[in-house]
């Protein structure tokens, strides 16, 4: 490669970069808002998300504090551990949240479980999924597992946890699953859609889970 097309290349982000930017974007925030409440040049922030960068630990708290996060999540550390096997608080408390709240928390998230019965046989399935005026959607392959719930009433979870503060939240939405044969919702869920599915290959089978249920709970702690 020339010098010269090295020069103008994309740059490409670092995992530091990526998780800032996933973070920033889930509270719809700008990078000029983002830099705003973390004391911090909008440029270097543009830094940041583009270039594999390690940025100064009292920096990387700022910004964390200015994201609602932690400076370990946005590095990643216990990314590959699974979660739970922390502590507990001394004083936590379980409170239940309401259905505005609820939908908040679903659409800052876009992977969850979807929960039905095949047979008798239950099957949990992650998938990636949007959120479209009070209801949820995601996309598969037909004859799949996810798929195979059109028509019939299942459970759909999605959760988040904190292991170093001891304290998560989840999120229970009970509803009927349809497949979404109208091209125009068809076309609103793919622009809804951030990102490609992350298993791969074509998934262009779509469903609509109908909410008759949701639910929610917080744990916190004093």
């Amino acid at each position: 490669m020339s010098e010269n097309a090295k020069a103008h290349r994309t740059p490409e982000p670092g995992d530091i970069g990526r998780r800032i930017t996933l973070q920033r974007e889930r509270l719809g925030l700008s990078r000029e808002e983002a830099a705003a409440r973390a004391g911090m040049a909008p440029g270097y922030l543009a830094y940041l998300e583009e270039h594999s960068a390690d940025p100064s630990a009292p920096g990387l708290v700022r910004l964390a504090g200015a994201l609602g996060t932690s400076a370990d999540a946005l590095r990643g550390v216990g990314a590959e551990r699974p979660p739970g096997r922390g502590r507990a608080a001394a004083h936590p408390h379980l409170e239940p949240l309401g259905a505005e709240e609820c939908w908040t928390l679903l659409s800052s998230r876009g992977v969850g479980r979807v929960g039905l019965f095949l047979a008798d046989d239950p099957a949990i399935i992650p998938i990636n999924y949007v959120v479209d005026h009070g209801r949820l959607g995601y996309r598969t392959t037909p004859g799949s597992v996810p798929a195979r719930a059109a028509g019939h009433r299942v459970a759909f979870e999605v959760d988040a946890v904190d292991e170093a503060m001891s304290r998560g939240w989840s999120v229970l939405l009970v509803g009927r699953a349809q497949h979404v044969t109208d091209p125009d919702l068809v076309g609103r869920l793919v622009e809804l859609t951030h990102s490609e599915p992350w298993a791969g290959g074509v998934r262009d089978f779509w469903v609509l889970i109908e909410p008759e249920r949701l639910s929610g709970r917080r744990i916190e702690t004093d």
